[in-house]
Formats: C-alpha cells, structure tokens, sequence
C-alpha cells in the first residue's frame, strides 16, 4: 500500500502518427529522473507506446522501431478503398505475433486507450478487453486506417475528440498528470515544398518517405484511370491535404481540451519536419522526446502536489 500522502501520478501520451515513438524517448526520461507513472492512458499512437510500456514491452519495442527501415513500413500497407486508405491488418497480425497480448484489466498498472464512436461523435474509453483491440481501435485515423467495429459501434482514431487524453488519465485517479502533445508545431507543415532534388538522368522518380510512396501508389492508381493530375500547379496533392487536414484538427482540437482540462506538466516535442507517416525515422522521434522531457522535468518537481524524482520514483 503507498501512503495516502503520495501523488498518483498519470501519463497522458497524445495522438501523431510517427512522431509518436517520442513517447518512447519521453518515458526513459521520466525513469532516468526516478518518475514511474502510476496509470498510464493514450491516444492513438500514444496508445500503442503506452500499452507497450504498461506490459513491459517498452524494450523490444524500442529496439524494433529503431530497426525499421522504409521498405519494412511500406510492407505493413494493406491497401484498401473501404473506409480508409490502409486496413491495417498487417500491422496488427505482427503485433498479435511479436509482443504479448493481455486483457488491459491484467496489465500490472491501470491503462486507458481513446477512440472515438464514429456514429454518435462521442468519446470512448477502452479500459478492458485485448490490448491490441484497443489499440487498433485508437490508432484508425481516418482516411488512412479503416474503423474498427466494437460492441456495435465504428471506431476510430480517439485524436478526433481528445487527442491527449488529461481527462481520462484524472478519471482513474491521477492527482498529476504529465501530457505529452506532440502536434503543438504542426500548423501549414505538409504544405510547404519540399527541398530540391538531383535526380539522374532520365531515371524514374524514387520515393524518400512513406507519404512519398503512399503519393505514387495513389498516383499510378489514378494514371490507370487515365486521368492526368500531374499539373503542378494546380491544388496539392491528396495525401497532403489529409495530413494537413488532420494537423489542423488535431491542432485546434488540442488547445480547446487543454486549455479545459490543463495537465500539471505538459511535454512537447518538436517535431514538425517529421512526416506523418515516417515511422522508420524512429530514432529521431525518441530523441525529441527525450529533450522535451528534460527541459519540462522543473516543472514536474514544482508542482503543487510536491511530486520530485525521489517522491515518484518507485
């Protein structure tokens, strides 16, 4: 039993596709100083981190992101036109396989995923039931994954209603939370040009990110259609309208619940340059996240609560 005089302390890991393995780097920082979260909530990607650090998955999971490469990412892509660009059953069915599957209520700490019930617009807690059917169900962004049906209901990406999630992590408990928002930067990103690049001569474009790949399978799907939407200067193209799309709300969104429902300490990587979809630039991400941490640790020690590394260290 702790005594009653000692903080809980609740870990809110925000939605951001790639820029989420920054979770990774934002939790070994926090054990460096001796902080070991009580209760640990997520949304979307922050549901994935989270659920693997919950069920002492965090190591192999960070040695496994670190070791993705791009043609790796690109061999997880089911493509789909039902209700999103990707199924993401592949993804899922490696998760099943590689890292241990438990019922949330038999992880050694409380866990919480967001998603959201796409018929009624309303949030939805998942706090039982497979640790990957949670996930899959808060990382369904929509337009890229396709929902996840539950007890009745279409579920998607939890960062439409609450994309870091204080309030569920006060709910179970917490007396502080720390929240990690990694979209604070993210305003106009995917539509700046990208830098110049020499190609040789008279070679075929190649890609350099996912979101590259992504453009140039959509855009031999629209080739075969025989439409031509290769003018330049003409709107940008689909999937960085999405990606824009998706900043902007997740953006907004963020500021209005934050600023309701405040955290104690609040981490914000920067990760602006980092496309949506570059989840093999891994070890760019933790370390953004690791720094964030560092700089936000004075207020977790000020806090009115009187949290410090050696009062949360446990």
């Amino acid at each position: 039993m702790k005594p009653a005089s000692t903080p809980r302390i609740g870990l809110a890991l925000g939605s951001g596709s790639a820029r989420g393995w920054a979770h990774i780097g934002v939790i070994r920082a926090l054990a460096d100083a001796g902080v070991r979260p009580d209760i640990v909530c997520g949304t979307s990607i922050g549901a994935l981190v989270g659920a693997a650090y919950v069920g002492g998955e965090l190591d192999r999971l960070e040695e496994w992101v670190r070791s993705l490469r791009l043609q790796t990412v690109v061999s997880f892509l089911d493509f789909s036109l039902n209700g999103g660009l990707i199924k993401g059953d592949k993804l899922i069915d490696f998760f099943r396989s590689h890292f241990v599957d438990r019922d949330i209520r038999e992880l050694e700490r409380p866990f919480g995923a967001v998603a959201t019930d796409l018929q009624r617009g309303r949030e939805v807690w998942l706090r039982e039931g497979a640790v990957t059917d949670a996930v899959r169900a808060s990382i369904a962004l929509p337009g890229l994954f396709t929902p996840v049906q539950r007890d009745g209901s279409w579920l998607v990406d939890g960062g439409l209603v609450n994309p870091v999630p204080v309030s569920l992590c006060r709910a179970m408990g917490a007396d502080i939370v720390i929240a990690v928002d990694l979209n604070a930067d993210l305003l106009g990103r995917h539509l700046k040009p990208p830098p110049a690049k020499a190609a040789r001569k008279g070679a075929p474009p190649r890609p350099d990110s996912l979101a590259d790949t992504v453009r140039m399978r959509i855009q031999n799907g629209i080739t075969h259609l025989g439409i031509n939407s290769a003018d330049t200067l003409g709107p940008p193209a689909m999937l960085d309208v999405l990606a824009s799309s998706i900043n902007i709300m997740q953006v907004l969104i963020t500021r209005s619940r934050l600023a309701g429902e405040p955290a104690d300490v609040l981490v914000t990587p920067r990760l602006a340059e980092l496309d949506l979809m570059a989840f093999h630039l891994a070890g760019t991400a933790i370390d953004a996240g690791r720094h964030a941490t560092e700089l936000a640790l004075p207020s977790l020690r000020d806090c009115p609560n009187g949290a410090s590394g050696d009062s949360a260290g446990r």
